[in-house]
């Protein structure tokens, strides 16, 4: 029996010893086994940290969402680095937190009216050879060879259309033949000194940065639609400082633009209309705001705190849309006119669709198709899964733009960050 009880105690020990690493080693319930992707949104208001699980079969499940207010932005610049890098850490750990795991790397979002964006050709000859890759790369590289003033530097290169020979409208002319190939493509550019601000803001806030990313293409893959973009459609995305217009048609980016006027610009309306504080203004815009004072009951009173230790006092809720009203059509009529001046109105068949924070302001699609003159959506993340209910909301769009913008471009991210990050250091170098 001592045996039997010596044997019985090392078969429990083993057991013991076997169990306790597997338990060790439990994945998280959020997690599964796809590969991690996270987008970071730099916003004037808000910095919004995102991180998505990417499997096999390319769905996107969403494990992580973090947000933080925004200090240390103005117009989508960095004006403050110290405040900036600490809203950065606290977005990234607060998702870091929901998904259980460490992000290092992230795709970054970028805007502000130093933003430029335009149309460029390339030919190159290929003399009825059949096309390769490297006459790809050639013709690209030929298109993006323009002259650009030397506080810029080139942070997309987006091909819109190949042609072989005669023959327009080639989305991918691998494998073709024929005695030339053209391309042309829309280059967006931005300062140096600012995407310099933005990669360090990053960095010290213990992170790498695998593509800075214009914000209006990161969105346009969370909410437009492949019919949209093939029919013509345009892309408004109203965020807090800057508002990003980008135009779709034939399945490529056509035209981009940058607005500094956003959704503070309102709230500092309201602030000094109604003598309120700023975060008294901003809580009541999305509360009792709108774009439209006539759809607004004229007898609706509402309290407005006030500046220090006096009463709040009543204001019609008419008053206060009225103040937004009128500012929301200054932003969206001066969208319009930029529109028709690019020379895409015409070509915009599907409407627009309008994202980002102050799209939430009540009856703004109203508004906006008056001044448009063009069907209007308000649109918020799709097709991705998992925790949904986080980004449920156009104040997301970016961020989850941004993971999707990694799933698909995680091959040639680093080429292209490297590029970006000794361009930086030359810039800069310089300078000094």
């Amino acid at each position: 029996m001592c045996a039997m009880e010596e044997l019985d105690i090392k078969v429990a020990a083993e057991v013991e010893e076997t169990e306790q690493p597997q338990e060790t080693k439990i994945v998280e319930p959020s997690r599964g086994t796809g590969e991690l992707v996270a987008g970071l949104d730099i916003g004037t208001t808000k910095i919004c940290a995102v991180i998505g699980e990417v499997f096999e079969d390319g769905c996107v499940n969403i494990i992580g969402v973090g947000t933080a207010a925004s200090s240390g932005m103005k117009k989508g610049v960095v004006v403050n680095i110290e405040s900036t890098v600490k809203a950065i850490r606290q977005a990234i750990d607060s998702a870091s937190d929901m998904a259980g795991c460490d992000i290092e790397t992230v795709y970054v979002g970028i805007a502000g009216t130093h933003i430029k964006g335009f149309n460029s050709p390339g030919i190159i000859a290929i003399n009825n050879e059949q096309i390769r890759q490297k006459e790809i790369q050639a013709v690209i590289h030929a298109a993006q060879t323009v002259k650009i003033s030397d506080n810029q530097q080139i942070i997309h290169v987006l091909p819109q259309e190949y042609m072989v020979d005669d023959h327009t409208g080639i989305q991918n002319p691998l494998g073709m033949t024929g005695v030339r190939l053209a391309t042309n493509v829309h280059i967006v550019t931005a300062d140096v000194t600012s995407l310099h601000n933005l990669v360090t803001s990053c960095s010290r806030a213990g992170l790498n940065v695998a593509e800075v990313v214009l914000e209006s293409v990161a969105s346009s893959r969370a909410v437009l639609t492949s019919d949209e973009m093939e029919l013509g459609v345009a892309l408004l995305d109203i965020g807090g400082g800057t508002t990003d217009l980008a135009v779709f048609c034939n399945g490529t980016i056509k035209y981009t633009w940058e607005l500094a006027l956003g959704g503070n610009n309102l709230t500092n309306d309201l602030s000094v209309g109604l003598r309120t504080p700023l975060q008294e203004a901003e809580m009541l815009k999305y509360k009792y705001g709108g774009a439209v004072s006539s759809l607004v009951k004229e007898n609706h009173i509402i309290e407005v705190p006030t500046v220090g230790d006096r009463k709040a006092r009543k204001v019609s809720q008419r008053v206060m849309v009225e103040i937004l009203e009128a500012r929301m059509e200054e932003i969206l009529q001066v969208v319009n006119k930029k529109i028709c001046g690019s020379g895409y109105r015409n070509r915009i068949n599907a409407g627009m669709v309008i994202t980002g924070g102050t799209a939430l302001l009540a009856n703004v699609v109203d508004m906006a198709e008056q001044v448009f003159d063009m069907p209007v959506r308000v649109s918020f993340p799709r097709g991705v899964g998992g925790r949904i209910e986080d980004v449920e909301s156009p104040r997301c769009t970016t961020a989850v733009g941004l993971v999707l913008y990694g799933c698909n471009n995680k091959e040639i991210v680093m080429v292209e960050h490297d590029g970006i990050v000794s361009k930086l250091r030359s810039f800069l170098k310089n300078i000094i």
